[in-house]
């Protein structure tokens, strides 16, 4: 081990901070976090660094560094760009036995500050000596997406009722197996919904019983189109956090790997004709069974799962059975689909509204374009829109013809996204006129999205990921697409 970690209390103590260009100003930042006072002194000061000792947040000496003014201070900074001046300072700082940071120089630096990832009071600090900082950084991100912002509080709450814990289970095991229940169990739930209130209720409550009984929970995640770099951080964690995943047949095999390896996982997966209601109703009757049994049931859906996801019903369920639950959204295929094809949902110019339908019906019809049908006879085209449908490939035949019913012109620009943000994307380019046949041509299958609007024709000039597929509208270009990949 070349450096031994410390955490210094710094809160009400003295900080100087030899520089006042942005580099120290970040410094500043920092140990202004930290509860320091800091003194900075230079020979001229960053508007920033200006504006800090305005406020009165800092004490700003503009002049030539004086040893003096370490006589004072616990720890001392130096974040000048002149190497001389940086030595000086880390000299006399050693010559009165105080630590110094000096910025980007390991070999003059007597202690280090290492990246930081601020759970307050819970600290994680990285250091790779000075010799490797972006390393430390890059190290940092992951582990930011590992510790969500409610362990802050959580560790707050535990240090509040610290006292009353040790009181309650006076035994080293006994006190381990609830501080388990405290980042298992439901106070963790309730402070990542923002009611602190609640989750001190909770624990108080725990306290009062002599063991914890598991308590379940159901998670609805959102899995996004496919790609896994899509899926939430909330939604990684409640996947690591899993006991039970009951996943959709869309959810993709990369997103899946990110799991908790020991996590039971069951399709639950509606298939093309198959009985959707039995299939629902069995979802139901797992995410109940599991949960109180004291597991963490994670139901994990393609998309989003508010969105044409039965997520509602769901919810629906579990609230009348009093079983708790948690809702983590997703990136949606509409809005997944069209980035990854080039495809602006909404453009100045092109579309001013959005429509998201969905072509599956309950009693297998296509859902209308507009608020209210409107008849063949009086069409009202609706040029401003862009129209998104779910589900949309297997019902196209009938779609395209309540489309054109609605007043859309043959000539408008479609297309279809089929494997949308996954490896095997392809984007096929059509008009409303020439889709149906476009898409038996190229076997266009599910998953896939259709989109339709004069937004669509960009995607063949803005498309930057997998395979382009069909034919610009004539409004746009007369040749075909290239395929690319």
């Amino acid at each position: 081990m070349d450096l031994f970690p410390l955490f210094t209390q710094l809160k009400g103590r003295t900080v100087l901070v030899v520089g006042a260009g942005p580099v120290a100003d970040r410094k500043i930042g920092l140990l202004l976090s930290a509860g320091a006072h800091v003194i900075v002194g230079a020979h001229a000061a960053h508007p920033q660094v200006q504006a800090r000792a305005q406020a009165g947040t800092i004490e700003l000496r503009l002049a030539p560094f004086d040893p003096a003014w370490l006589d004072t201070a616990w720890f001392v900074v130096a974040a000048t760009s002149n190497t001389a001046l940086n030595r000086q300072v880390a000299q006399a700082a050693e010559a009165r036995r105080i630590f110094c940071n000096v910025v980007d120089d390991a070999a003059l630096s007597s202690a280090q500050v290492p990246a930081i990832v601020d759970r307050a009071p819970l600290t994680i600090a990285i250091s790779s000596g000075g010799s490797a900082p972006v390393i430390a950084r890059r190290l940092r991100e992951r582990i930011e997406s590992l510790f969500e912002p409610a362990l802050g509080a959580l560790a707050a709450l535990a240090q509040r009722q610290r006292l009353a814990i040790r009181q309650a289970r006076p035994q080293l095991r006994a006190r381990r197996d609830f501080y388990d229940w405290l980042l298992d169990g439901p106070v963790l739930g309730a402070l990542r919904r923002q009611r602190p209130a609640e989750a001190e209720a909770l624990l108080t409550q725990a306290l009062g019983q002599d063991t914890q009984a598991p308590v379940g929970k159901v998670v609805l995640v959102g899995a996004g189109p496919g790609d896994p770099g899509l899926l939430t951080l909330r939604g990684l964690r409640a996947l690591n956090e899993a006991d039970v995943i009951l996943t959709d047949r869309l959810v993709s095999a990369e997103v899946l790997a990110l799991a908790r390896r020991d996590a039971e996982v069951i399709d639950v997966g509606k298939r093309v004709g198959g009985p959707h209601e039995s299939t629902q109703a069995r979802i139901h009757a797992l995410m109940a069974s599991h949960a109180r049994q004291g597991r963490c049931v994670v139901r994990l859906k393609g998309g989003d799962p508010m969105i044409f996801g039965r997520g509602g019903e769901e919810l629906q369920y579990l609230r009348r059975h009093g079983i708790a639950y948690e809702v983590v959204p997703g990136i949606t295929a509409a809005l997944a689909c069209g980035a990854y094809a080039g495809i602006p949902l909404t453009q100045r110019g092109h579309a001013q509204s959005l429509t998201l339908a969905t072509a599956h019906r309950r009693h297998d019809t296509v859902a209308p374009t507009t608020a209210r049908s409107t008849p063949a006879t009086t069409p009202a085209p609706d040029t401003g829109r862009t129209h998104v449908f779910y589900m949309g490939v297997e019902r196209l035949p009938t779609l395209r013809q309540q489309l054109l019913a609605d007043g859309l012109a043959p000539q408008t620009p479609c297309a279809i996204v089929e494997n949308g943000s996954r490896p095997e994307q392809r984007v096929l380019h059509a008009t409303l006129d020439t889709i149906e046949t476009q898409a038996q041509a190229h076997a266009i299958q599910s998953p896939a999205l259709v989109i339709v609007g004069d937004v669509t024709a960009l995607g063949a000039e803005l498309g930057w990921f997998g395979t382009t597929l069909g034919t610009l509208p004539s409004r746009a270009h007369d040749a075909p697409l290239q395929t690319c990949a």
